[in-house]
C-alpha cells in the first residue's frame, strides 16, 4: 500500500468494472478511501454480456470460436460496484459501494452524499461512466442519441454539480472526466459518442476556468485501455462494419490494459498537481500525451464589410493549403 492519497475520498463513477474498476483499485493502494459506483447490482444467474451493445441475437450470428471468446472475456469483466469495493477491502483498503444512475441529476446527489455521509468529504471526483453504441448518421435513432449523452456530458455535470460544493467548503478538490479521442470526430460510425465525449471536453475546460480560484482542478483523459468496449468493438466490426473509409479496428488482444494508466490519474488526483487544470490528455499504455490548446490557424481582413461577390473572389486565398478533417484520402 502507498499513500500519495492517504486521507483523501474519492467518488469513482462506473467503477463496476474495467477502467473505472482499475482506477478504484489503484486509487485504494495508495491510501484513497472510495466510493464505487454503476447504475445497478449485477443480478444473480445473469449473463455476462448483460447490458451490453452485442444483443443475443448478435452473439448467434457470431462463428462458435468468436463468442466463445467474447462471453469468456465479458465474464472477466462480469462485475459491479459492491464487488469492487469488496476487492479494495479484501486488499485492505476502505471503499463503499453506491449503485445510482448518474444520468439523473437526484441519483446522481445521493451518489456524491454518500461519501460525505460514509466518509464526512469528498476530495476527488473521478467520472468513467459512459456508453457507446454505433449506427450510420443516417439511421441513428433518437433513442441511442440520448443513451450515450444522457451520461456523458450530461451525468458528469450532475455529479460536478453536487460535489463541488462540498470541494469549496473544504477549500478544494481534484475533478477528472474521461473523454476520448472522438471529441474531435472520428473514422467510427458513432457521432453520438464524438458529441457527448466533445461536450465532456467543454463542460471540463469551462469547470476549470470558472474553478481556478476555488482551487479547485477538472481535467480530462481520453483511455486506450482493454474494456468491454474494445472487445464488443471488435465483434460488432465483424457483424458489420462500424469504420469508414479504410480505417481498421484495433484487436482487444494488443490493446493496453487499464492499470496501465493509474499511475498518471493518481498523480492528477494529488496534491502535486494543484496547477495542472483545463487540460485534456491522452493514455494509451505507456504513453500519455497532453492536447494543445486550440488555436486559430488562418485569419483574413479586410477595410469595411465583405460583400458575397468579394469573398468568393477572396475564398480561394483564404482557403490556401487547407484539407478537410473528412478527408481520408
Amino acid at each position: 500500500m502507498g499513500d500519495i492519497l492517504k486521507g483523501k475520498v474519492a467518488v469513482i463513477t462506473g467503477s463496476g468494472q474495467g477502467t473505472g474498476r482499475a482506477i478504484a483499485m489503484g486509487f485504494a493502494a495508495q491510501g484513497c478511501k472510495v466510493v464505487t459506483n454503476n447504475r445497478a447490482p449485477k443480478k444473480k444467474g445473469s449473463q455476462a454480456m448483460s447490458g451490453a451493445v452485442l444483443t443475443d441475437e448478435d452473439l448467434q450470428k457470431l462463428s462458435p470460436e468468436d463468442r466463445e471468446w467474447i462471453l469468456k472475456e465479458a465474464e472477466l469483466e462480469n462485475g459491479d460496484a459492491e464487488t469492487t469495493a469488496q476487492a479494495i477491502r479484501d486488499a485492505g483498503g476502505e471503499a463503499v459501494a453506491c449503485f445510482a444512475n448518474i444520468a439523473d441529476f437526484d441519483d446522481a446527489g445521493r451518489l456524491i452524499q454518500t461519501a460525505i455521509d460514509t466518509y464526512g468529504r469528498i476530495d476527488i471526483l473521478v467520472n468513467v461512466a459512459g456508453g457507446f453504441g454505433f449506427s450510420k448518421f443516417e439511421e441513428m435513432t433518437p433513442e441511442l442519441f440520448e443513451r450515450v449523452t444522457s451520461v456523458k456530458p450530461k451525468g458528469y455535470f450532475n455529479t460536478m454539480r453536487h460535489a463541488v460544493p462540498h470541494m469549496i467548503k473544504q477549500g478544494g478538490g481534484r475533478i477528472i472526466n474521461t473523454t476520448s479521442r472522438a471529441f474531435m470526430g472520428d473514422v467510427f460510425k458513432h457521432v453520438e459518442y464524438c458529441t457527448a465525449n466533445a461536450g465532456v471536453v467543454g463542460l471540463t475546460r469551462g469547470a476549470a476556468i470558472e474553478l481556478w480560484d476555488r482551487h479547485i482542478t477538472v481535467n480530462a483523459f481520453g483511455p486506450w485501455a482493454r474494456s468491454r468496449a474494445a472487445y464488443e468493438l471488435e465483434m460488432h466490426n465483424k457483424l458489420d462494419s462500424v469504420t469508414i473509409g479504410n480505417a481498421k479496428v484495433p484487436p482487444a488482444s494488443i490493446t493496453p490494459t487499464p492499470d496501465k494508466i493509474v499511475p498518471f490519474l493518481v498523480y492528477l488526483a494529488s496534491d502535486k498537481a494543484d496547477k495542472v487544470s483545463g487540460t485534456i490528455f491522452t493514455m494509451a499504455g505507456n504513453t500519455i500525451s497532453q492536447h494543445s490548446e486550440p488555436v486559430i490557424c488562418n485569419t483574413m481582413t479586410k477595410q469595411g464589410d465583405w460583400t458575397c461577390e468579394e469573398f468568393m473572389e477572396a475564398a480561394p486565398r483564404f482557403f490556401q493549403g487547407y484539407k478537410s478533417i473528412a478527408d481520408l484520402d
